[in-house]
Parts: C-alpha cells; structure tokens; sequence
C-alpha cells in the first residue's frame, strides 16, 4: 500500500491550492480517505474525510467552505481543493488510509507567510 501526496508549497494569504494523493497497491474504491495535517510543535488534526464512493464527506470546523474534498476512484486519486488560505493553515498535509492497517504518505508542506 502506497499513498503519496503533491501539490503544496508556498502561497500567500488568501490564495488557493490544490493537493493530490496518488493511492496504489490496494482497491481504492473500497476505502475510505482522509487528509490530516500537523503543524510544527502541534499534534496532527483531520482536516477531511470522504467515504469510499465519495457520497459523504465531513471537515474540521476551522476548514469547513474553504477546503474541499474529492475523489476519483477512475485514477485511484483524492484530492483538497483549499481556497482562503490563511497562515494558520500552514502545516505539512498528509494523505490517509486504513485498510488492515493504517497507511500514511510522507505529506506535503504548505506554507503561508505570517
């Protein structure tokens, strides 16, 4: 099982980025997919989550109508469309899995000028 993120890098506030995560060795579309992030000297939060056929999706509170998760079960893929970014998004953003276990990426730095 492999998970791999894309797509971060430096922004200002207010803009947008787009993170994807590119999934192998399991049936995708049989798994649920969260994205976390973790800020340096704080504990990893879940930023989304969304079901396997992509029906039902829930966010963080702090998230909620600026970032948007996504899947295409066709590419084996997920995504987070964020918009509005603000500083306090800055964070490396992982991609996440449970099948027999859980999986993580190796993430994905987004930062923000404070």
């Amino acid at each position: 099982v492999q998970v791999v993120e894309s797509g971060g890098g430096l922004v200002q506030p207010g803009g947008s980025l787009r993170l994807s995560c590119a999934a192998s060795g399991f049936p995708f579309s049989r798994y649920a997919m969260s994205w976390y992030r973790q800020a340096t000297g704080k504990g990893r939060q879940l930023v989304a989550h969304i079901t396997s056929t992509g029906g039902s999706t829930n966010y963080a509170e702090s998230v909620k109508v600026r970032f948007t998760i996504s899947r295409d079960n066709a590419k084996n893929a997920e995504y987070l469309q964020m918009h509005s970014l603000k500083p306090e998004d800055t964070a490396l953003y992982y991609c996440y899995t449970i099948t027999i276990r859980g999986y993580w990426g190796q993430g994905t730095q987004v930062t923000l000028p404070s």
